[in-house]
């Protein structure tokens, strides 16, 4: 079939409203995520073929109003406007009508094609509110399609409403917000002066720009400088404000807010019916419970030890698969190619780095499986509630809570999402401590040392690791606080969103977006530095060794063929010489030079120089600690794959479970991967922030690992 055109549709909606269930329903498996140019923001866009038209969908950021406030706002509405979208669907919550309009009052100011798609329209009828929905599009000049998206109805609809605007154009008129006779003469008079210059206002509605004006918005005053009579529209808005200031007494903004809300309830009062059964529904009877000051608060921390807890255990089997099928790719190239250093670039470079990782896949994908669980059923923003409490007494934002938690999947959507924090203290506090929260690329360093040292325990270790790094958080705040950033933290209002149950294709598609992030960095830079640390270890190589290692080898063949010795116990003895040989390589190496040379700072805190080797690799990415350690023990030519350099780290008479725990206290405290601070120095464009971050994080992860060592030591804990 041949396709007519393509149709670019946006969607817009609050945070909440399940703007992203209905992107996904539409889209599917076919979309991809990236970034607005220029910035950091997340932007998805997907795609789908219906009635001859290929439909690209661009899911905008989630966003309660068009204002100038954040940067989610900004880009929603400059996509909005210079992009030129031949359609927008405005996601409204139907349980949460009145406030999800708002954004739908300022979209229809800027005189695009408009559908609101009223979403969760079941959940709201439970609730006792009866919608006419024809008569409230009547009211609104704009066409509803009821949605509910967790159970896919409405999108036939949906999709048919946008294909009748393409080819018939729009059925009704957006209503026009009336701001009072004062207010729209200024507007009039504004809008007749911007209207002189076509090079603007063909992109930007006049009226739109007046109404900007009038509400102080920055980037409007940024954009109308290029007018030819800027000054002029300046002067003249600044008469306007200070009229309209006079005669009301009152912020202008708020005016306007008042207006639209007030045409809202307008509308609402006409086409919306509240029956009794409108009370307190499920969701308000299980908050009793979930948001209560002590149940909450336990409740919330069993929640979090089962998501860790059930990360590691149902992630066991799946891990055994791929480290088997790991194993058989190593052993099918040691057949191949001959000994030498291409087998050893391929199997322990190549094979044995990336694979150390890939085998922690099931880990970071049952982590990102539970978040999205959490913030899919609505409990995200509970926890947020909760810990809200915690957060002011410590002197956090209460919204804090929600980048470090997104921390515990990662630390670049965790820096990204501290945006929801209007005051840039907070902001800042926020981001300098979003490390301490354990990002999913360390769960793999977590699995391996906890398996090695506590196997029958690595859960409740593990946990204790989180837990830390949380105390640790509240520390550093109240620190920062009293020195670098005094002042109160900005008071805390957030919507709780009714609960929900979330469909398992969402849950599917959000886990598996993070996780492709973790396989594609392991395909990039894991696969580049693993073959990086593979020469740095492998040359210069060693040409006179302490002994005499190839006639050692001989000899334990002799033995076993004069039977002098059983075929396990040659084995044994050849791998322990080749591991001897091994040890001599690398110590000799590049990257044994430089551990050596850091040894004397990492040695009081119980590491020796192949600590220092793999902690170092971590600054590139975490994941990579893994790799490294495999590769120093030599592991990728085995068939137990992470199970052997599991035992050989257990083996090695040089750590103990002291050491092994301040190793795990550092990894937790010490700078993020590259990767983060990119986005750090980006997010916050302060190279004095981005050191200071590095700095202090790396010595703190010293005086603590030194302190749980040294300590240790003198409890007689070694």
């Amino acid at each position: 079939m041949v396709l007519k055109k393509e149709i670019v549709v946006a969607l817009a909606g609050n945070p909440n409203s399940g703007k992203t269930t209905i992107f996904n329903n539409l889209t599917g498996a076919n979309q991809h995520v990236g970034n607005y140019p220029g910035v950091t923001v997340e932007k998805k866009e997907g795609h789908l073929n219906y009635r001859g038209y290929r439909i690209k969908a661009v899911d905008l950021p989630g966003t309660y109003s068009l204002s100038a406030y954040s940067i989610d706002e900004i880009i929603a509405r400059k996509f909005i406007i210079e992009q030129k979208p031949d359609v927008i669907i405005d996601i409204v919550d139907a349980s949460n009508i009145e406030r999800n309009l708002y954004l739908t009052t300022q979209l229809s100011e800027l005189n695009v094609h408009l559908i609101i798609a009223l979403n969760m329209s079941d959940m709201a009828k439970n609730r006792g509110i009866i919608i006419n929905t024809e008569y409230l599009a009547q009211l609104m000049g704009i066409p509803i399609v009821p949605t509910v998206g967790n159970k896919k109805k409405g999108m036939t609809e949906l999709l048919n409403a946008i294909i009748e605007i393409v080819e018939n154009g729009v059925s009704l008129t957006p209503v026009q917000v009336s701001y009072g006779k004062e207010i729209e003469r200024e507007l009039s008079k504004l809008n007749d002066i911007i209207s002189t210059d076509s090079t603007i206002t063909n992109s930007y509605k006049p009226r739109w720009l007046s109404l900007k004006l009038l509400e102080d918005d920055a980037e409007v005053y940024k954009l109308l400088k290029q007018h030819k009579s800027s000054e002029q529209i300046f002067k003249e808005a600044d008469k306007s404000k200070a009229r309209l200031k006079s005669l009301y007494r009152e912020n202008l903004s708020e005016i306007i807010t008042d207006r639209r809300y007030g045409f809202i309830s307008g509308a609402c009062s006409e086409a919306i019916n509240r029956t009794a059964e409108h009370r307190h529904d499920v969701s308000d009877k299980i908050d009793y419970v979930l948001i209560h000051p002590i149940s909450g608060l336990l409740i919330f921390a069993g929640m979090m030890w089962l998501v860790f807890h059930l990360t590691f255990t149902l992630a066991e089997k799946p891990m055994e698969w791929i480290e088997l099928a790991m194993a058989s790719l190593a052993n099918l190239f040691l057949n191949i190619l001959p000994e030498g250093i291409l087998n050893s670039l391929i199997v322990d470079g190549i094979i044995g780095g990336v694979g150390g990782v890939i085998v922690f896949l099931p880990n970071i994908m049952f982590l990102f499986l539970a978040i999205a669980v959490l913030e899919d059923t609505g409990y995200m923003s509970r926890a947020a509630f909760i810990m809200d409490r915690i957060m002011h007494r410590i002197g956090l934002h209460g919204k804090s809570f929600i980048p470090m938690l997104i921390g515990y999947g990662c630390s670049v959507p965790a820096y990204l999402g501290s945006r929801i924090i209007e005051d840039k203290t907070d902001r800042l506090v926020t981001m300098h401590v979003i490390t301490f929260m354990s990002c999913g690329a360390r769960l793999p360093i977590y699995v391996l040392v906890c398996g090695a040292f506590w196997p029958d325990k690595a859960g409740n270790v593990m946990f204790s690791i989180y837990v830390l790094g949380i105390v640790v958080a509240i520390v550093m705040v109240k620190l920062l606080r009293a020195t670098r950033f005094k002042g109160l933290s900005a008071p805390f209002v957030m919507e709780l969103p009714p609960y929900r149950i979330p469909t398992i294709r969402s849950l599917l598609i959000h886990m598996w977006e993070r996780s492709w992030m973790y396989l594609r960095k392991a395909g990039t830079v894991i696969l580049s530095f693993s073959i990086i640390m593979w020469f740095l270890m492998t040359f210069p190589q060693k040409k006179t060794y302490d002994k005499d290692y190839d006639a050692l080898v001989k000899l334990a063949n002799h033995s076993f063929s004069s039977e002098k010795i059983t075929l396990s116990e040659r084995d044994s003895l050849i791998t322990a010489y080749e591991n001897s040989r091994s040890a001599e390589n690398l110590e000799y190496s590049i990257a044994g030079r430089i551990g050596k040379n850091i040894e004397p700072i990492i040695k009081p805190l119980g590491f020796d120089w192949r600590l220092g080797i793999a902690l170092i690799s971590g600054f590139v990415a975490k994941e990579v600690v893994v790799s490294t350690m495999g590769t120093i023990y030599g592991v990728g030519e085995t068939d137990e794959g992470s199970e052997a350099l599991r035992a050989s780290l257990a083996a090695d008479p040089k750590y103990s479970k002291l050491i092994a725990y301040a190793f795990l206290v550092f990894v937790l405290l010490y700078v993020p991967c590259m990767a983060a601070m990119a986005v750090f120095l980006r997010e916050t464009r302060s190279i004095k922030e981005t050191l200071f971050q590095i700095g202090y994080t790396t010595a703190l992860a010293w005086f603590l690992a030194m302190v749980v060592y040294q300590g240790g030591k003198l409890l007689g804990l070694s």
